[in-house]
């Protein structure tokens, strides 16, 4: 069995997108995610991969189940508690305790994203022991595992661009080969969203 899993916080004011926020406002800031979330769980949901969404915070559940439930084949489970390195572990932990064969999880920040990502990224799992797919930013849209590796999740600064980088240099730390893909753009700040045709000014969403 393959899985794969989406991270998703709930688009409430004020606790989503506070940089984008800064230049448009807390609403049309959690407007934005509202759709971009829903256009991710669309775009990379599908046949052939158990899919779950891993919503945060926990108690918002009905209101996540409102936000994304109906978009496809899809189950919904609450994020465990802790950094956010502390809940991807956990979550990969119970994708392979469910019987997962190899595992995924995305974001929901790259409008971008699309199935052929996640089906490349299982195929390059057959050959790498993980795979990570970079944000312009410096961040990841997408990481895959064929088994358990807390390593890559450790001392990682989560809010910073030098994530993939230090993702990478724990995963070779731990003798793991990694495999990345192309990179995407995520939506961070006004110059993300208008470059992305999130808002008026910009060009077509393309991911690019």
């Amino acid at each position: 069995m393959r899985a794969l899993g989406i991270f998703a916080r709930a688009p409430i004011p004020g606790r989503v997108k506070t940089r984008l926020a800064e230049d448009v406002g807390p609403s049309t800031a959690a407007e934005l995610y509202w759709q971009v979330g829903r256009r991710v769980v669309t775009s990379v949901a599908g046949s052939g991969y158990r899919t779950i969404i891993w919503f945060t915070p926990p108690a918002e559940g009905a209101f996540a189940r409102e936000w994304l439930d109906g978009l496809g084949r899809v189950e919904l489970r609450p994020q465990a508690s802790g950094a956010l390195g502390e809940r991807l572990a956990q979550a990969f932990g119970r994708h392979f305790a469910d019987g997962a064969a190899r595992a995924i999880i995305v974001g929901t920040d790259c409008p971008g994203i699309e199935r052929r990502h996640v089906t490349e990224a299982f195929a390059a799992l057959d050959a790498h022991d993980i795979v990570l797919g970079p944000t312009q930013g410096g961040r990841a849209y997408l990481i895959g595992l064929r088994e358990p590796q807390p390593a890559p999740f450790r001392g990682v600064s989560w809010t910073s661009a030098a994530v993939l980088a230090q993702m990478t240099a724990r995963a070779a730390g731990a003798g793991l080969v990694p495999r990345l893909l192309r990179p995407l753009r995520e939506v961070d700040t006004l110059q993300d969203a208008r470059v992305l045709g999130l808002l008026p000014g910009g060009s077509n969403i393309d991911g690019t």
